[in-house]
C-alpha cells in the first residue's frame, strides 16, 4: 500500500487523536514555525468527533455511505464498499484538518499561503484515488475487461513518458493548420523572433484602419483561432476588421540569448511598423493577450518616449501591468528564486516550455494532472479529442535573458509602474504616456491574473477606458463566441478607483463580451474601404500560407 495515500486515509479513530499534534510537531521541526496557541485543541477536538460520525455511520449495519461531495469519489464504487467509503471519508477528513492547520500557522501572509499550496499539493497527490491498490473504480474495470485496462494504460504511461507529459486529449487528432489554426491568409513578414500573419477578408469592405493583436509568448498563439466557430480572429474578420496577427517563435539554442528588449524592438516595434506599411496606416488598432499586452504596452510606451503615437487604441485581455498582486504565481517568486534564474539563464539559454506547462498544470492539480493518471493510467482511458486542452499541451520555450527580466522587473519588483524606473531599447519607460483609448478584459475566476490586478491598469493609463469583466477563468473566459450563448460578462460606464467598486456599479449581460468589444473598436476603426484582393503589397510579398511554419514548431 502506498505510504502517502495510506497515511492520509486509512487510519482508525482510535489513532487519530495524534494526527494533528504529531503534524503541528513535525511543522516546527522542519519550518520552526507554530500554530497559536489554543487553536490545536480545538482543531483536535473538532477531528475526533467528525471522525467518530464517520465511523459511526460507516458500521452502521445496511446502510450505503452518503456520497461525499466531491467527483473522485462519485461513482458508485466507493458508496457500496465500507471500507473504501470510510478511506475516502478519512482521506477528506485528513484533507480538511492538514489544510486547516495550515491556515493557522504563525507566519506573515506569503509563507503561510507557502505552506497551504505545498500542503495542498501533498494532499492531491495523495488521495485514494490515484492508487490503484485503493480505487474500487479502476479494480472493477480491470476485473470486467480481464486486465486490459491495465494493460492499456501501461501503455498509456510509456507513450507520456516518451512525449514529456501527461496527456490531457488526444494528441493524434490535431493537426496545426489542418483542424485548429485554418483561418485563411498568409505570413507576409517574418524575423527570427517573429512571423506577421495577415488573415483573408470575409466581407468584401473593411475598416481602413487594421488591428494587430500581440498574442502571449509562452504560448502557441492559436488560442485565439482554434476552431471556425470559436475563432476570435474569424469574429473580427466577420465585423469588417482587416487583421494581422505576430506570431511568436518557439525560442531555440539559436536565440537563447534575447532579451525583454530584443521582443519590444525587434517584434512588437517590428510588426507595428510592418503593419503600419502594408496598410498605408499611420496609426493602427492594437490588442495584446496576457503577456502580450504586457508586452504590447511597454513597446507603445517606448514608441511614445520618441514621441511616435501609432496606435489609434489599445485592448488588453487578461493582462498585467500593475504586479502588486499577482495571486497565486506569487508564491513562486522572491529574491533567492529570481538569482537562481538568473544564475542559470541570465547570461543565455532557455526556458523549457514544459516547465512552465508543469508549473500551470500544478496550479490546478486535481483537474490537470490526476484525473488524467487516474483515468489514462489505472482506467486505461483515451482522454477524448479537445481543442483547447491540446493548445494547452503545445507549449514553447522562452529565450533564458528575456525571461529573466519579465521575472525580476514585473513579478518581483513591479517596476512597469514606476515611471522611469526602467530604461526599456533605450528609452525611460512610463505608461502615463499612454493617453490613446482602451478596452480591458478580465475573466473573474482567472488564477493567473486575478480580475482586480487587471483592473488597476484603469488607473494608470490617463486617456479614455472600457472595463469589461467576465465570467470564468483566464482562458475559457476570453474565449467565448457570442454564437455559443454561454456564461456572461459585466458593464460599467464608469471606472472609480477600487475594483469592488466598479462591480458594485455594474451591469450582468448574459452571452459573450465580445460583441461589447467589437462595439467599442468600430468607432476606432475609421470608415469602410474596400477588402484588400491579396495579402501584403509589392514589399511584403506572401512567404507561405497562414498559419506558418513557427507555430508548427513544438517544444
Amino acid at each position: 500500500m502506498n505510504t502517502a495515500a495510506s497515511g492520509l486515509g486509512a487510519f482508525a479513530p482510535q489513532s487519530a487523536q495524534q494526527f494533528a499534534a504529531d503534524w503541528a510537531k513535525a511543522l516546527k521541526g522542519v519550518t520552526g514555525l507554530e500554530l497559536p496557541s489554543g487553536a490545536l485543541p480545538e482543531l483536535q477536538a473538532r477531528y475526533m468527533r467528525e471522525a467518530a460520525e464517520l465511523w459511526n455511520g460507516v458500521a452502521a449495519p445496511g446502510k450505503e455511505a452518503a456520497a461525499p461531495a466531491d467527483r473522485r469519489f462519485a461513482a458508485q464504487d466507493w458508496l457500496t464498499s465500507p471500507t473504501s467509503a470510510y478511506l475516502a471519508g478519512m482521506y477528506l477528513l485528513n484533507a480538511r484538518t492538514l489544510l486547516q492547520l495550515a491556515d493557522e500557522v504563525q507566519a506573515d501572509e506569503k509563507t503561510r499561503q507557502r505552506i497551504r499550496f505545498a500542503v495542498q499539493q501533498w494532499v492531491d497527490a495523495a488521495s485514494p484515488s490515484n492508487y490503484l491498490a485503493l480505487n474500487p473504480e479502476a479494480q472493477r474495470k480491470a476485473l470486467e475487461t480481464k486486465g486490459e485496462s491495465i494493460a492499456q494504460g501501461l501503455q498509456h504511461l510509456w507513450h507520456d513518458i516518451q512525449q514529456g507529459h501527461v496527456s490531457q486529449t488526444d494528441e493524434s487528432v490535431f493537426e496545426v493548420g489542418r483542424n485548429v489554426a485554418t483561418t485563411e491568409g498568409a505570413v507576409v513578414f517574418e524575423n527570427e523572433l517573429f512571423q506577421l500573419i495577415e488573415y483573408k477578408p470575409v466581407t468584401a469592405k473593411v475598416h481602413e484602419r487594421p488591428l494587430l493583436i500581440v498574442p502571449p509568448c509562452i504560448n502557441k498563439f492559436y488560442i485565439l483561432d482554434l476552431q471556425p466557430d470559436n475563432s476570435f480572429v474569424r469574429h473580427a474578420l466577420s465585423q469588417g476588421q482587416r487583421v494581422f496577427l505576430l506570431s511568436w517563435v518557439n525560442a531555440n539554442d539559436s536565440i537563447g540569448d534575447k532579451t525583454w528588449d530584443d521582443y519590444i524592438e525587434h517584434a512588437v516595434i517590428r510588426a507595428i511598423r510592418e503593419v503600419q506599411a502594408i496598410s498605408r496606416q499611420a496609426q493602427i488598432n492594437t490588442l495584446g493577450f496576457c503577456i502580450g499586452g504586457t508586452l504590447l504596452a511597454s513597446g507603445l510606451a517606448v514608441l511614445a518616449a520618441r514621441g511616435d503615437e501609432p496606435a489609434a487604441s489599445m485592448t488588453l485581455l487578461t493582462s498585467m501591468l500593475d504586479f502588486s498582486d499577482t495571486g497565486v504565481l506569487d508564491l513562486f517568486v522572491d529574491e533567492n528564486m529570481v538569482r537562481m534564474r538568473e544564475r542559470a539563464l541570465g547570461q543565455g539559454g532557455l526556458l523549457k516550455g514544459k516547465e512552465l506547462a508543469l508549473t500551470f498544470s500544478f496550479l490546478r492539480p486535481n483537474d490537470l494532472v490526476w484525473n488524467y493518471v487516474v483515468g489514462n493510467y489505472l482506467k486505461g482511458e483515451t482522454p477524448p479529442p479537445f481543442d483547447l486542452l491540446y493548445w494547452n499541451s503545445d507549449s514553447t520555450n522562452l529565450p533564458g535573458p528575456m525571461y529573466c527580466w519579465y521575472l525580476r522587473h514585473t513579478y518581483l519588483e513591479n517596476n512597469l509602474v514606476k515611471p522611469g524606473k526602467l530604461t526599456v531599447c533605450g528609452e525611460p519607460l512610463d505608461l502615463r504616456l499612454l493617453d490613446m483609448p482602451t478596452f480591458i478584459y478580465a475573466s473573474r475566476e482567472d488564477h493567473i491574473v486575478p480580475w482586480h490586478s487587471a483592473y488597476t491598469t484603469t488607473q494608470i493609463l490617463p486617456g479614455k477606458k472600457q472595463f469589461v469583466l467576465g465570467a470564468s477563468g483566464h482562458i475559457a473566459g476570453v474565449i467565448n463566441p457570442p454564437q455559443k450563448n454561454k456564461r456572461s460578462h459585466w458593464v460599467s460606464s464608469k471606472v472609480p478607483t477600487t475594483p469592488q467598486a466598479w462591480l458594485d456599479g455594474a451591469t450582468e449581460q448574459p452571452g459573450s463580451w465580445w460583441p461589447a468589444w467589437i462595439g467599442w473598436l468600430k468607432p476606432q476603426s475609421g470608415k469602410l474601404i474596400p477588402a484588400a484582393k491579396t495579402p501584403g503589397d509589392r514589399t511584403h510579398k506572401p512567404i507561405e500560407p497562414a498559419p506558418g511554419r513557427y507555430v508548427k514548431t513544438r517544444a
